[in-house]
């Protein structure tokens, strides 16, 4: 997970949530940070496809967007942040193969950078609404 400061300039990571840790961490989280807008990564194939993994991401979120109607909630395409990450680790020297958590939190941070100039170039939303 990423989070970003108010005016949305510098987004920084804040914990990697294990999928098992998802449905009571997340909505700490959600009240610990008060969110007005949540970007989630939506895994899509390299083609731009969803498949079996943009459906269980899908399916996961679901009950947090029908318990938090206050927050807006978009899907973000995340294609190749993870490889993006584990560059900026490597190139940083740090050992990327050996701590996934580490580059879980990157492409978080690289994902809500993405939505975050994609706002500021375009003034629209980023990505697609959940």
């Amino acid at each position: 997970m990423a989070a970003c400061d108010p005016d949305g300039t510098l987004a920084y990571p804040v914990e990697t949530v294990q999928t098992h840790q998802a449905a009571r961490r997340l909505p700490q989280l959600l009240t610990e940070y008060e969110p007005f807008e949540v970007i989630v990564g939506l895994p899509r194939t390299l083609a731009g496809d969803e498949g079996p993994a943009a459906a269980y991401v899908r399916a996961q979120v679901a009950p947090l967007i029908a318990a938090t109607p206050a927050v807006g909630w978009r899907f973000s395409d995340e294609r190749l942040t993870t490889v993006d990450a584990g560059r900026r680790l490597r190139s940083a020297g740090r050992d990327a193969k050996r701590q996934r958590a580490v580059i879980d939190q990157a492409a978080a941070v690289a994902i809500l950078e993405q939505a975050l100039a994609t706002e500021r170039a375009t003034g629209a939303a980023p990505g697609e609404p959940a």
